[in-house]
């Protein structure tokens, strides 16, 4: 398998992107950690360990090509919030950021007929569409119970069980 340089190098940044969100990720399950939401500390170290997950995905790959993956300094992110639904919000925001990244690489995968990194990429957009569905579904209980103290534990407490129902949902559909 030939990669181009640009295909290698949009790949990159994407392995940056990756090792980016999984930090962040981090510092947001410490933020919940700290402030005593063990559902939701939990919730995005998982999370943490997902976007770690595809980052080596996209490393192996190039590796695999023969190429050579760019192992990324990452920033300080972002480590306190005014609330909750707050942290959920940048979580929400930061998979849309990974699912545009993920549709420009199958754009130039499409582009450039490189049919192996298009098919590569087709787990990628099936997971993204599960993230974003899964932040919104957790983001559309702070409407639905509230954001009083006990709705917030309630939402905290809940978050296996919604991640669970989002894969249930996503695998009823054949997008798994």
């Amino acid at each position: 398998m030939h990669l181009s340089s640009e295909m290698i190098e949009a790949i990159n940044e994407q392995i940056s992107y990756e090792a980016s969100s999984s930090n962040a990720y981090i510092a947001i399950g410490s933020w919940c950690e700290r402030t005593g939401y063990d559902g939701s500390s939990a919730f995005f170290y998982e999370q943490a360990k997902e976007e770690t997950t595809h980052m080596l995905k996209f490393i192996h790959y190039l590796n695999n090509a023969g190429s050579e993956a760019i192992i990324p300094a990452i920033d300080k992110p972002i480590g306190n919030f005014e609330s909750l639904e707050a942290a959920f919000r940048f979580g929400l925001e930061s998979e849309q950021k990974v699912s545009k990244t993920i549709y420009d690489l199958v754009d130039l995968s499409s582009k450039q007929k490189d049919y192996s990194t298009y098919s590569f990429l087709q787990w990628f957009v099936t997971e993204q569409t599960e993230e974003e569905i899964l932040f919104q579904t957790i983001l559309q209980k702070f409407d639905l119970i509230g954001r009083d103290k006990l709705a917030v534990y309630q939402i905290d407490q809940s978050l296996s069980a919604i991640r669970s129902q989002v894969v249930s949902k996503q695998q009823l559909l054949g997008q798994q």
